[in-house]
């Protein structure tokens, strides 16, 4: 009764994974970026985990991330700032909350990976640290020494080998070659 419990608790985490929170590059609604910036605090501080989805329009207010344009220095990259002006015909102006001016880019919604659907407050600094270079080679070297460790056998199971059978008297001998099998007939 169990088993099945926790065999429908995953479908349905993977199904509604699957519908709400797939990424972006896999044709999903949802994008997953880590903050590095300092631009958007209080609201947003870096190390945060952000979950932006399509939205079918954004407003002012709103807060979204779009790529950085190509023939800029770090396009494709995306920033996560504020809408505080403009429109989907013209472009938005964006601007960080914790920024003096608005940026020099205005997205249109094309541009846009999604606006703010939740936040997760250090979580992205613990999957940076644990998507580092370091931690992959150990999780690898511990996985490889596990596996060569299992294939090689670990202890035997105590008893008698092969070579060394019991007599009807309860002692061992030992025999030089496995014996034959012989059939016998009564």
């Amino acid at each position: 009764m169990i088993r099945r419990g926790v065999g429908l608790a995953v479908l349905i985490f993977g199904v509604g994974w699957f519908v709400a929170l797939r990424p972006a590059s896999l044709g999903g609604p949802a994008s997953w970026i880590v903050v590095a910036g300092d631009s958007m605090e209080p609201a947003i501080r870096p190390g945060s985990l952000v979950v932006v989805t399509h939205a079918p329009g954004y407003a002012i207010g709103d807060v979204v991330a779009y790529h950085v344009p190509d023939g800029y220095p770090g396009a494709g990259d995306l920033v996560i700032h504020r809408i505080v002006g403009g429109s989907a015909d013209a472009g938005y102006v964006m601007r960080g909350d914790n920024t003096n001016g608005p940026d020099i880019w205005r997205p249109r919604p094309a541009e846009i990976a999604g606006s703010l659907w939740f936040m997760f407050p250090d979580l992205g600094a613990a999957i940076l640290f644990l998507r580092s270079p370091i931690v992959i080679a150990s999780f690898a070297a511990g996985l490889t020494t596990y596996a060569i460790l299992g294939f090689l056998g670990g202890p035997r199971p105590a008893g008698p080998s092969r070579s060394a059978r019991p007599t009807r008297l309860g002692r061992p001998t030992r025999l030089a070659r496995p014996p034959r099998r012989v059939a016998r007939v009564r």
